[in-house]
């Protein structure tokens, strides 16, 4: 016999079916027969269906459970599951972090140091081309060394406009710049040999003392100061700070000509 019923949820049908199971197993205490069961039992059966049915419809729905996974919790079940000590994995990563930080700090040396000989190489070649010796000034050769007006003039004078650039005949450091008798202002530059170079009768002092040049850096400008027949340039040399040399013969040798 069929019996005609709604379609069920998940729910109804499983309360349908264990209602079921009991009547069937109430029958067969009874001596029912499984198969030849009164049809007033099997609507009993449903009746009870429909009530657990009922009991259950308003039931919340089923809440799923989600299972997180945390990483340091499977990795700690690793190690045990393995037997391997947790504390020597982490002295090995910390070795291994070190290494990696020592080595890149090597590389970074390395760089620095390479990069640092590669300026010391460039410097050295332009230092190589830069002349150890420049004429001091551009203009006309006015007047050398020796005997003049009864006096012993002890320079080589360059004229020219006031203003024009005088530089440093060699490297040294200059160790005075300022007032001089004679000279109004002047410049004295001492060289490695121990060579000083002088500078009279300057307009403007551009480098003080103290201020270590270069073969052509600028020191002064030509001027018109002190005993002064014009504006001009008085260069000296003084071989070890005090023997006064005639300068024209001093650039000569050094392929300086005025």
């Amino acid at each position: 016999m069929e019996i005609n019923t709604p379609t069920l949820g998940g729910r109804v049908v499983a309360a349908a079916v264990a209602a079921g199971a009991l009547a069937t197993t109430a029958g067969v205490v009874n001596g029912w027969g499984a198969v030849d069961q009164p049809l007033n039992s099997m609507a009993t059966n449903m009746d009870l269906a429909a009530k657990i049915a009922g009991s259950t419809a308003a039931a919340q729905p089923r809440q799923q459970t989600v299972h997180v996974i945390k990483p340091g919790l499977e990795a700690a079940k690793l190690v045990r599951a393995q037997q391997l000590d947790a504390g020597q994995h982490v002295d090995q990563a910390i070795r291994f972090a070190q290494d990696g930080y020592s080595a890149r700090q090597a590389e970074i040396q390395r760089k620095a140091d390479a990069d640092a000989a590669e300026k010391a190489r460039i410097a050295a070649e332009e230092a190589a081309k830069r002349p150890k010796v420049v004429k001091p000034a551009e203009g006309s050769f006015t007047s050398g060394f020796g005997g003049r007006w009864g006096t012993t003039h002890y320079g080589v004078d360059i004229a020219n406009s006031i203003g024009t650039p005088i530089v440093s005949a060699m490297d040294g450091t200059v160790i005075e710049a300022g007032p001089a008798s004679g000279f109004g202002l002047w410049v004295r530059v001492q060289h490695a040999d121990g060579t000083v170079t002088v500078y009279g009768h300057v307009n403007e002092i551009i480098a003080n003392a103290g201020t270590q040049v270069k073969a052509g850096d600028l020191i002064a400008t030509i001027g018109n100061r002190g005993q002064s027949t014009g504006p001009h340039l008085h260069f000296e040399v003084w071989l070890n700070g005090s023997q006064k040399i005639d300068p024209q013969g001093w650039l000569a040798e050094r392929g300086i000509t005025l």
